[in-house]
């Protein structure tokens, strides 16, 4: 384990007995992760309903939550953090499926700070570029690729939360990588004719 870890897991038994200084120190610990995990799976753009910080928000307010039925199974406790933002992804995604409004009560009388339309456009096409291709790999070498290479997590820490070991997530994840790199240059290929 990593010295991060041992902290995490040593904050996280502090935190059950009713340490609140401990369950703050989990949150610091966890944010960042959890924060690249909702930015992997949102988008970084504010969608009306579906925004990654206020889903980031979400999972560490459940975990937050969670943390005094806490049981440790043999998991890290990364485990269940990702069991719990997977879950809050999926609910966000939901219910901004449900509401196709986007109201504002009054217009801005000055454009907003930072890029343009066209900064903002090649933005949000590369990041339908990246969910598009994401899309077409099976959902447990989805969840890889998010985790090693989004989330920055290693082979073991992935395998622990994906259930499996770090030499099939290692494979899982060069199998994954060759896939989209083929179609990344059958597109390219297309584009050019």
């Amino acid at each position: 384990m990593t010295q991060t870890a041992d902290e995490l897991e040593l904050a996280v038994a502090s935190a059950i007995k009713g340490d609140r200084a401990a369950a703050s120190r989990v949150l610091e610990l966890i944010k960042p992760g959890v924060a690249r995990y909702c930015r992997s799976r949102v988008g970084i753009a504010d969608k009306g309903l579906l925004s990654a910080d206020d889903v980031t928000q979400e999972v560490l307010i459940a975990v937050v939550s969670a943390i005094p039925g806490y049981k440790d199974q043999g998991k890290p406790f990364m485990a269940f953090v990702y069991g719990i933002a997977s879950h809050k992804v999926a609910d966000a995604h939901r219910t901004a499926g449900r509401n196709k409004s986007d109201p504002v009560e009054h217009l801005p009388e000055t454009l907003a700070a930072g890029g343009g339309p066209e900064e903002s456009a090649l933005a949000n096409d590369s990041s339908a570029a990246v969910t598009r291709l994401l899309s077409e790999l099976p959902e447990k070498s989805r969840e890889i690729i998010r985790l090693r290479v989004l989330v920055g997590l290693s082979a073991e820490e992935t395998a622990e939360v994906v259930g499996s070991t770090p030499g099939a997530v290692r494979v899982a994840q060069h199998r994954a990588i060759k896939q989209l790199r083929q179609r990344i240059e059958k597109e390219g290929e297309g584009r050019w004719r």
